[in-house]
């Protein structure tokens, strides 16, 4: 479900210091609600911060939560637990793995000059 869009316009959504490490936040992007995580320089092998963009509305428990769900890691994959049904989303794919069918769109988003971008 991931948006593709060459000429991607960018959004800033909020100061990178302003999401406490490996948590989320709601944004309003284009009038959709947008869940925007944050994860530790730790997490990235000192790379510093890295910031995933999906869809705020979890489908399994039809409310907008994920922002304030649990990161982590399944394996490989970083995920965030909805905090209702504790269902894991892809933060790079927006896939539900309890439920593919109810997976989430993603956005790409970015850090630049201290501010989280996300492209519509």
């Amino acid at each position: 479900m991931k948006r593709e869009n060459i000429a991607a316009s960018w959004t800033a959504v909020c100061g990178v210091e302003d999401i406490v490490p490996n948590t989320g936040v709601a944004a309003l992007l284009n009038g959709e609600q947008v869940a925007v995580f944050r994860l530790s320089d730790g997490q990235n092998a000192g790379a510093g911060p890295r910031v995933f963009a999906i869809g705020n509305f979890d489908p399994n428990a039809n409310a907008a939560v994920l922002s304030r769900g649990l990161v982590g890691n399944l394996g490989e994959r970083i995920v965030v637990a909805s905090p209702l049904y504790k269902h894991h989303f892809d933060l790079q794919t927006g896939e539900c793995l309890e439920v593919p069918e109810n997976s989430v769109p993603t956005w790409p988003a970015r850090i630049d000059d201290g501010k989280v971008w996300v492209g519509a």
